[in-house]
């Protein structure tokens, strides 16, 4: 058998993976508000922490929360380079796709989260399920 036609012992080459896309965008509006609400706490934060609980008639609900440092498992984001969010390992998987915004309006304002995954939503519009 010539060396040309043994079979070769290597194995093929692996294809570079894409990057995968973060799991959340987060609009110029948020983080404009996550800076502001950073700058207001009045003690050193690492970012914010972005999660879901069971609460509500619908079955989960959108957490946000101070982080003073990233815990194990966290997904970080860097909008900017002075903002971090981070995404909660259990939470992920319900909102890969989500774009987080702040929105002012008349009588309310808030972060609103537009989730594709979501398959609806409570009356009151506090709580999700998917």
């Amino acid at each position: 058998m010539s060396e040309a036609s043994q079979p070769s012992s290597a194995a093929p080459a692996a294809r570079p993976r894409a990057p995968r896309p973060p799991p959340v965008s987060v609009t110029p509006a948020a983080v404009e508000r996550v800076r502001a609400l950073l700058a207001k706490r009045g003690k050193p934060s690492y970012g914010v922490r972005v999660g879901v609980r069971t609460r509500g008639c619908s079955g989960l609900s959108y957490t946000l929360e101070y982080a003073d440092a990233a815990d194990p498992g966290d997904e970080v984001l860097r909008p900017t380079d002075d903002i971090a969010i981070l995404i909660a390992p259990k939470a992920a998987m319900f909102l890969f796709g989500t774009e987080m915004d702040f929105v002012e309006e008349q009588f309310k304002s808030g972060f609103t989260f537009r989730n594709p995954n979501e398959k609806g939503r409570c009356g009151c519009g506090e709580s999700f399920h998917v």
